[in-house]
């Protein structure tokens, strides 16, 4: 079960690019959620797979021999969702831009969150992740205010 669901039911072992399958399909719920019930929904979303992504992760790690093995992407759903609580609202534009700057930030690990990744263990595996989301998220907020309304409905 605890790989079920650091895996995201299997899209961490869908190739190439693993954490990038893991936050796609993390991205059709989040933003359903965040078209319906608001940011503050998408964020207690968030909290809870980030809990659930420590409780799993945590089992698993001690059975690999990799230190952030790249099938789990527990912690890109949990990363994902924290991006979008930057967005006021459900908007197609705003998403993208929510996916591509969590993206972008999970990947070339700036700042505090290479920092994060390099604590090593479940800490590492997650920490990345939320930190990057967070980071998104105030970039998402800060746009907010110059760029078109389109973007942020």
């Amino acid at each position: 079960m605890t790989r079920a669901l650091a895996s995201l039911c299997g899209a961490g072992f869908l190739r190439p690019a693993p954490g990038t399958w893991g936050s796609a399909l993390a991205l059709i719920p989040g933003a359903a959620l965040l078209a319906f019930a608001g940011p503050a929904a998408v964020a207690a979303g968030a909290a809870l797979l980030a809990a659930l992504g420590w409780w799993a992760v945590a089992r698993e790690l001690p059975r690999s021999d990799e230190p952030d093995p790249g099938w789990i992407v527990i912690d890109e759903a949990a990363g994902m969702w924290l991006a979008l609580v930057g967005l006021p609202g459900f908007g197609w534009l705003g998403t993208a831009a929510a996916f591509a700057l969590f993206r972008l930030l999970d990947v070339a690990k700036p700042g505090p969150v290479g920092w994060a990744d390099r604590r090593g263990g479940v800490a590492g595996v997650m920490l990345d992740d939320l930190i990057a989301g967070a980071l998104a998220a105030v970039a998402l907020l800060a746009l907010s205010f110059v760029l078109p309304a389109e973007w942020f409905p």
